[in-house]
């Protein structure tokens, strides 16, 4: 396996090892502990998979994708906070891990209150517009706010720059509709999950920006978790309580299992 580099947390980029990538994926790992580690494990391996890549001369194969994978998860550490990323480089076709610290995680989030226009040209895998979503994150950084939300040509919301968007009508929880074009968030899945089993109500909206203002909004990804939109850039746009978030949140955070040997 080829070496780590160890770089600077968040997630933004997919050039910071010179070349861009077909496929990444990313979580957080605590003192050897991972949510849902088989999931992205599979999504990683399927997206490599869906790339072509497989079938390119000196593309990985099956077996090198799971021998990468297993090498890698030896390699991770077991104790300290971390945020690593597997990648699949488009130039070179090379299987990487990059090891970075964990930055400091997040409870909530204040949102850019314009919807962007989605920029990715492959929004059901990461990796392939990292530099893109990057850019739109800037942007809203710029606005002072900490994530923007990407939009489709009608306005229907999607999902935010880094993570999946999900909200609450009444006690009905809500997702972007069904086949929008969306990455398969694990953290996603794992909530749509637990909400099935509990017997919540679980439905797929066309909502625009604006029609989100007074519902009680998360942004839910594998590093930070839950974060409940608290505040949005346009003053006029009030955030929902947070009544939910907090109980959910407190699950999440028991759903880890440390790494496979």
């Amino acid at each position: 396996m080829t070496p780590w580099t160890e770089a600077a947390a968040e997630e933004t980029s997919g050039r910071a090892a010179g070349e861009p990538l077909l496929v990444a994926d990313s979580w957080l790992l605590a003192e050897g502990r991972v949510r849902g580690y088989g999931r992205h494990r599979e999504r990683f391996l399927r997206a490599c998979a869906e790339s072509g890549a497989c079938g390119e001369p000196g593309g990985p194969g099956p077996r090198r994708l799971v021998g990468f994978w297993h090498d890698m998860t030896a390699a991770l550490p077991r104790t300290g906070e971390w945020f690593p990323r597997v990648e699949l480089a488009a130039g070179s076709l090379e299987l990487r891990l990059r090891l970075r610290k964990a930055p400091p995680l997040g409870t909530r989030v204040r949102l850019w209150s314009a919807g962007q226009p989605d920029p990715r040209s492959e929004p059901r895998h990461k990796g392939p517009d990292l530099d893109a979503l990057a850019g739109v994150r800037a942007r809203a950084v710029a606005e002072g706010a900490q994530e923007a939300l990407l939009v489709d040509a009608s306005g229907t919301v999607l999902e935010s720059a880094t993570a999946s968007v999900l909200w609450w009508e009444g006690d009905t929880l809500c997702l972007p509709p069904d086949g929008a074009p969306v990455l398969p968030g694990v953290t996603a899945g794992l909530i749509r999950e637990r909400a099935a089993r509990s017997a919540v109500p679980v439905a797929h909206r066309r909502r625009t920006v604006a029609e989100l203002a007074g519902r009680e909004v998360w942004l839910v990804n594998a590093l930070h978790g839950i974060r409940p939109v608290t505040s949005w850039t346009d003053d006029t746009m009030k955030a929902g309580p947070a009544e939910k978030a907090a109980e959910w949140r407190h699950w999440l955070e028991n759903l880890t299992e440390p790494l496979p040997n």
